[in-house]
């Protein structure tokens, strides 16, 4: 696997998991906080922690992907997933 490529699979991998990692952590808007700062919305959050959730992001992104390079190394495929393969055709007429 090329040095391009990997760095392709990181960032990939990095986005999808910053996407699905932003609504945790943010309990509670601005709105409910009682403290809207003038010219946002409302229901932006009242303090929104980005470091630590790129920071997270960044953590769970190199196990993943960790885990994908020790895979991929290690020669296993789809055709080791036992459901991955079609059904051999026997014929019970």
């Amino acid at each position: 696997m090329s040095v391009a490529f990997s760095i392709a699979i990181f960032f990939m991998l990095w986005w999808i998991i910053l996407f699905a990692m932003l609504p945790f952590g943010l309990h509670r808007t601005q709105e409910e906080a009682g403290d809207i700062v003038p010219g946002t919305e409302p229901s932006a959050p009242s303090k929104p922690k980005f470091l630590k959730v790129i920071l997270l992001t960044t953590v769970v992104t190199t196990v993943v992907f960790s885990a994908y390079l020790t895979l991929r190394q290690s020669g296993f495929g789809l055709d080791d997933i036992p459901f991955f393969q079609p059904p051999s055709s026997s014929s019970n007429q």
